[in-house]
């Protein structure tokens, strides 16, 4: 009998650790014969914490929202009384979520225990990179993963092999591949749970991409806000160095040596780009550089580097294993495969998916994801992290595929999914990401540094009820200009948001301009609180709950509120139980 509990952040934010120490005593206490084990993040955040329970047939039951009050019961009903505690089990709905996808890159999260490489292994692991070594040459390797279509799950979606065929034929030597695990977007929280689920999957991609571009160095590049990503890749190297995976002369051949190490990365957005992350390698700030010289031809300390985010790696020793055909008959002719997405916002069943490409949206938000939260009506998914753009609802049949996001003005990016609901304000979302790209701007080109910080000036006056006639002109404007004037595709994508929201959602834009409200009711200076007389019962709730005395009135009496005084907190409509504040 195996008990296996769900150790990724997620878990363990949601009290993993607790569970884990009363089953520990649970065990002890009943002197049972049980392996406890962990294991990474399985995607499926909103049933954490989880627990899973193998018997010696190899039959699996899994255990949801596991607390450590519900442990005693559990283990009493399933394991002692062979009762099967069947009221703490996954239902069928969730099944069917995990039936719907397609899992390559985070096949193994969820599934084994990060920390332990024998684990790995017996899933057959290492198996494609030795099989690389012994009988494959680099140029063998390189077309398998041309013939798998496999691009980029990092931006931009340029296609992998040309990127490794081009660091192969670079002249220079040592050559480097790097990981880069920093990026700083939503779809960060998909690379952060391969760090943390599956560790020996992204070294034996490296290894593997190391092979066939001539790289006998690795880096991976972590942000260091990832602690428990970076003990579980110490712990592996350390133990793929002790079976001799890593080092010289791997498998006993005398072709192909590899050592690999971790540098720990401040978390800028900006060194997702290339040259940027480059530079902060070399212990420099993060900014970018001019190209060309391509990274594949100059890049580590003018050394021919190939630099692929931790999805592609991850991807890699699958390709090799099952061969570049059975992935390319995943997805669709353009954009073949999987993709991981990291699905947030206003959705019932947050997490990580993956899926063949081609999806539309709509199934993967509402078949998938369960849909909207609260049964609210949907409005709009924005892609692609900071500098993605805005979905509208007339668009939710748009394909999953990399031309097909773009024509939208969103891109796919890492793989971020930010679902929002008919209370979000179209707006106030275009700030709150502009304000992010800002703020984690590196300064290096006036457009992007200043254009930026002016295109936030409006926003935050339209929102505050000060828009004037031309401002929706002028941020068109500005977008333009920034997007032509930046070095990076930092500066490149930052007008996105604003972009896709005014291509969409413009009517929502001139609300706020000419008629001084939001359609949403989020933006508390266009917006005011009033009491309905035909509801009030004046039970005196909403005067009790007011920290400015804004509201007036006897008791059983209707109440009223005093616009001068109110600061828009709304905690009279948040307290009131008769439906009798309304806000407009």
């Amino acid at each position: 009998m195996r008990l296996i509990v769900g150790f990724g952040s997620c878990g363990m934010a949601a009290g993993a650790g607790k569970v884990y120490a009363e089953i520990e005593n649970e065990i002890k206490k009943r002197k049972l014969n049980i392996d406890l084990q962990i294991t990474g993040c399985i995607g499926m955040c909103y049933l954490e914490p989880i627990v899973d329970m193998i018997n010696a047939q190899g039959i699996k039951s899994t255990y949801v929202k596991v607390t450590p009050e519900k442990v005693s019961e559990i283990i009493s009903k399933a394991i002692i009384e062979k009762d099967g505690a069947n009221q703490y089990r996954m239902d069928h709905e969730d099944k069917y979520i995990l039936e719907k996808q397609k899992r390559i890159a985070i096949r193994n999260c969820g599934i084994i225990n990060p920390e332990e490489i024998h684990q790995y292994i017996n899933r057959g692991g290492y198996a494609a990179i030795e099989n690389c070594i012994r009988h494959k040459t680099p140029e063998e390797v390189i077309e398998q993963i041309k013939i798998s279509g496999l691009r980029g799950r990092g931006g931009a979606g340029f296609p992998t092999w040309f990127k490794w065929n081009a660091a192969r034929q670079s002249i220079g030597s040592p050559k480097y591949i790097v990981c880069n695990a920093d990026e700083g977007d939503p779809g960060a929280f998909m690379d952060r749970s391969i760090l943390e689920g599956d560790p020996h999957g992204l070294i034996e991609g490296m290894l593997i991409g190391g092979y066939a571009i001539g790289a006998e160095i690795g880096i991976i590049y972590v942000r260091a806000e990832y602690p428990l990503a970076i003990v579980r890749l110490e712990k592996a190297i350390q133990q793929a160095k002790e079976k001799g995976l890593l080092g010289n002369n791997l498998f006993g051949e005398n072709r192909f040596n590899f050592e690999l190490r971790i540098k720990a990365g401040a978390g800028a957005f900006v060194c997702g780009e290339e040259t940027a992350l480059i530079a902060s390698l070399e212990g420099e700030r993060g900014m970018p550089r001019l190209k060309p010289p391509f990274p594949a031809q100059k890049g580590y300390w003018q050394n021919p580097t190939n630099i692929n985010n931790v999805e592609t790696f991850a991807n890699v020793p699958w390709i090799l294993t099952h061969g570049g055909e059975a992935y390319a008959a995943l997805g669709t002719e353009k954009s073949k495969g999987t993709k991981v997405f990291a699905l947030t916002g206003k959705i019932k069943k947050g997490g990580l998916v993956e899926v063949p490409m081609g999806m539309p949206l709509r199934e993967i938000i509402f078949d998938i994801g369960g849909g909207i939260l609260n049964d609210k009506q949907f409005k709009a998914i924005q892609m692609g992290g900071p500098s993605g753009g805005c979905i509208p609802e007339d668009l939710l049949d748009t394909p999953v595929e990399y031309e097909s996001i773009m024509k939208t003005g969103a891109i796919m990016g890492s793989g971020g999914m930010v679902v929002m609901d008919e209370t979000t304000c179209m707006v106030d979302m275009a700030r709150f990401f502009l304000d992010f790209t800002r703020k984690e701007s590196c300064g290096k080109c006036i457009h992007c540094r200043v254009g930026t910080k002016r295109m936030l000036e409006i926003l935050n006056r339209i929102c505050d009820g000060q828009g004037k006639h031309g401002d929706i002109e002028l941020l068109e404007e500005l977008s333009i200009q920034i997007k032509e004037g930046s070095l990076c595709g930092l500066g490149q994508t930052a007008p996105n948001p604003v972009l896709s929201t005014i291509r969409y959602f413009r009517k929502e834009y001139e609300r706020h301009i000419y008629d001084k409200r939001c359609p949403a009711k989020q933006c508390s200076s266009l917006i005011y609180y009033k009491i309905i007389g035909a509801n009030c019962v004046g039970c005196g709730l909403c005067k009790k709950h007011c920290p400015t005395d804004a509201i007036s009135g006897e008791r059983k009496q209707i109440h009223q509120i005093e616009k001068e005084k109110c600061v828009k907190c709304g905690k009279c409509n948040e307290v009131c139980r008769f439906h009798a504040v309304e806000i407009e």
